[in-house]
């Protein structure tokens, strides 16, 4: 159940709290091939599961992008925003992908709400999105992401 904040005050009063987690999705060979064809990155270590196997990571591995571009799936999961006409992504402060996420692998997302800024027409909010392989020791992406939700 994801957390709920409405309007700007609600927004504030989760201002530097850790808002939660999303689901655990299994990363499928079959979603590394449709992005490596959206995106036209066709690398080996994601598309070519026998010469992966060989490779630096015993296997193929998501693209840290097709990791990034899950937001718009996890983050309703962590965060319903509510008394908003409209919210957009706004940018990346900050992205790293400290480690892989093999094919097969469970994938999810928490979310912590680092700054709430008022601008013209609506509110500007920074997460910091930690993305946790399901058995990893590290996470396999931290991003600080920037959107914007006008009223």
């Amino acid at each position: 159940m994801p957390t709920t904040a409405v309007g700007v005050e609600g927004l504030r009063a989760l201002a530097g709290k850790h808002l939660g987690h999303s689901d655990w999705m299994e990363v499928t060979q079959e979603r590394v091939n449709q992005f490596a064809d959206a995106t036209g990155d066709h690398q080996w270590i994601h598309v070519d599961p026998e010469r992966a196997a060989a490779g630096p990571f015993g296997g193929p591995i998501a693209h840290g992008y097709l990791t990034l571009s899950l937001v718009p799936s996890f983050l309703p999961q962590i965060l319903d925003v509510q008394g908003f006409t409209m919210g957009v992504n706004y940018g990346c402060n900050k992205v790293r992908f400290p480690s892989p996420v093999p094919v097969g692998a469970k994938l999810r997302c928490g979310a912590s709400l680092d700054e709430v800024a008022e601008v013209k027409g609506g509110v500007q909010i920074t997460l910091t999105l930690t993305f946790e392989v399901e058995g990893a020791a590290k996470p396999a992406c931290v991003a600080e992401v920037v959107l914007r939700n006008y009223l």
